[in-house]
């Protein structure tokens, strides 16, 4: 069987632009690109970031590295977005945009049959455009995925010889000869990548080497075929997982790029919900962790004598299996992602149920947000942080959340909020509408963080059937560290397996 991979070997693109885009009528000026910058870093979760920049590279205006920072590359992409579907081209992210991203991105997804395989010859694992292109069978140094007419060709290559070097297999390929020409090339320690073209068609490659051990994926296309490849090379070659654990070939549903709205959802795989609303399928082969797969992780609190602990919807309502704590994976889960909130149970004797709320706390009061955020960088012990009620309403006055100033980061989501006499007065979330606040308003929005109110979550506690501990409004407030250590046992970090 012919291999792509030997061929460029012996005759020894990057990808065009995909359109001619419409230039944008006012360039925005470098301190607004760098005031947005900021907005996006400090105030998203970095998954909802990275699945904005995937969404844009399967809509063709990106094709920069998926690194979850938004710079101003990625701007400049967004910019592009709004200015060909008819919309202000500020680079400012609304509902009207993420609807519209949401929709163009998963039909070019589906145009192309995005499937991720994993190959146990190879031991790689790989999404390929099944809807385009079908299995040719091994080649020499792999196994190869062709176009009915050969248009389009992708090839899995893993070599292993004595005293091979990835340096020496990319002095070899980013030299140009015969009808190939190189147009980009990128080297570091682990991988590199060279696009170009040979005679009339289109290719780009990525290796990445442990010693001898080198295995990569190689993509040619002919001109034809482009307007769908570009944007199916952007997205396979940074999202291609050489060393994953091999297993029979599979092919798994990839669904659409992850995108989510809820900042305080902490993923060490960036498989997430972009909102209850707009909900796309997860992508395989982001960040996979070593050793058993962990998708996201949140926190809960315990509301009932009988096992019952509460966290986000976004938390727990898309695992295979769910983690609650040290005591195992829970036995039922109980969803309202409309609220985004979620009962999970375990069979186990917990701490003690902590008390909700039986009214609305006070604006301007001091609260606890209580969780375990960052646990792949911080501390995995419990965290605790102060600030105060700013508002007893969410954005558009939103009745079912607070505003709270409380610093709050990935993870935190589910965990209580609680006042200085260790009532919970609401449950943690973060929502991307803060960035909405810097559009209307002109100002980059300060520790604008949310939480569900406690009279949303008596609701749903009380629909479920949990008996839960009301408490009125306390006489008098403990502090800081009395209150924490009041609580601490009852707060539980929640782990999301196989979601």
């Amino acid at each position: 069987m012919r291999s792509l991979f030997l061929v460029l070997c012996l005759s020894a693109a990057t990808l065009q632009p995909h359109v001619a885009w419409a230039q944008v009528q006012s360039a925005p000026s470098a301190q607004e690109t760098a005031s947005l910058s900021q907005i996006y870093n400090e105030e998203t979760d970095r998954t909802f970031r990275l699945g904005l920049q995937i969404r844009l590279a399967w809509t063709g205006d990106y094709t920069g590295t998926f690194s979850g920072s938004m710079d101003a590359e990625s701007l400049r992409a967004l910019r592009y977005f709004q200015a060909r579907h008819g919309m202000e081209a500020n680079g400012v992210i609304d509902e009207a945009l993420l609807q519209q991203l949401v929709r163009q991105s998963d039909a070019a997804l589906a145009a192309v049959g995005y499937q991720t395989l994993e190959d146990a010859a190879t031991g790689m694992r790989m999404g390929l455009p099944l809807a385009l292109v079908s299995d040719d069978g091994a080649t020499a140094v792999g196994r190869v995925w062709r176009s009915p007419h050969r248009g389009i060709e992708i090839e899995a290559v893993r070599l292993q010889e004595k005293g091979g070097s990835l340096s020496a297999l990319y002095d070899v390929l980013k030299r140009p000869a015969g009808g190939r020409s190189i147009t980009a090339t990128s080297f570091s320690d682990d991988s590199f990548t060279i696009s170009g073209r040979e005679d009339d068609r289109a290719y780009t490659l990525r290796f990445d080497g442990r010693g001898d051990d080198l295995r990569g994926l190689v993509i040619s296309f002919g001109d034809g075929a482009a307007p769908a490849m570009i944007p199916y090379a952007t997205v396979a070659l940074q999202l291609f997982d050489p060393f994953g654990a091999p297993s029979d070939l599979v092919a798994e549903e990839a669904g659409s790029a992850p995108m989510t709205a809820v900042a305080g959802h902490d993923t060490t795989r960036a498989d997430a919900d972009l909102a209850a609303s707009l909900a796309p399928a997860p992508a395989p082969g982001l960040n996979r962790p070593q050793g058993p797969e962990t998708d996201s992780s949140g926190s809960g609190f315990v509301v009932s004598a009988d096992g019952w602990v509460l966290t986000n919807a976004h938390v727990a309502g898309s695992c295979r299996q769910v983690l609650v704590g040290t005591y195992g994976p829970a036995d039922s889960v109980v969803l309202d992602r409309v609220n985004d909130l979620a009962l999970v149970h375990v069979g186990a004797r917990l701490g003690p149920p902590l008390r909700l709320a039986a009214g609305m706390p006070r604006l301007g009061e001091d609260v606890l947000a209580l969780g375990f955020p960052l646990r792949s960088i911080l501390a995995d012990s419990l965290n605790v942080t102060r600030g105060n009620v700013s508002s007893l309403l969410g954005l558009a006055n939103d009745a079912r959340y607070l505003q709270i100033s409380a610093p709050v980061q990935p993870g935190n989501s589910g965990g209580p909020l609680v006042d200085l006499s260790g009532r919970v007065v609401g449950v943690v979330t973060a929502k991307l509408d803060a960035v909405a606040i810097a559009d209307a308003t002109g100002d980059i929005p300060q520790s604008i963080n949310f939480a569900i109110r406690p009279d949303a979550v008596a609701k749903f506690l009380t629909a479920n059937g949990i008996a839960f501990d009301p408490a009125p409004a306390p006489e008098h407030f403990d502090s800081v560290a009395d209150t924490t250590a009041d609580v601490a046992d009852s707060v539980l970090p929640i782990l999301c397996l196989g979601g």
